[in-house]
């Protein structure tokens, strides 16, 4: 179980995916380049969801990600957030808002 305080830690914000590139020698990887608006305009996030989404179906697309992760280092590329999706089946499906949001608004 997790306290309702833990929950609040996490930093949950929508951003819009700016730039998709393959990961050499990763076949599940994408580095996503996201913009999080003027306070934070260009992370870097790794995301396993290659084998579900082709780079036309990210450039563009709004999405929740974790953003107060520590930084991990994947297939040599640093990640500083986490995608969050859901699975279903085995396949991940993105979670989208229904309308275009401001870059950077928090998750609640």
């Amino acid at each position: 179980m997790v306290s309702l305080d833990e929950l609040h830690k996490l930093d949950v914000r929508i951003g819009t995916v700016r730039k998709v590139e393959l990961i050499e020698g990763a076949d599940r990887l994408y580095k996503l380049t996201v913009d999080f608006g003027a306070d934070d305009p260009a992370r870097q996030i790794v995301s396993g969801i290659r084998e579900y989404y082709t780079i036309k179906q990210l450039e563009g697309a709004q999405l929740p990600f974790i953003l107060n992760l520590e930084p991990r280092r994947l297939k040599g590329v640093d990640s500083n957030g986490m995608l969050l999706a859901v699975s279903v089946d085995g396949a991940a499906v993105l979670l989208k808002p229904r309308k275009k949001v401001p870059e950077g608004s928090k998750v609640i």
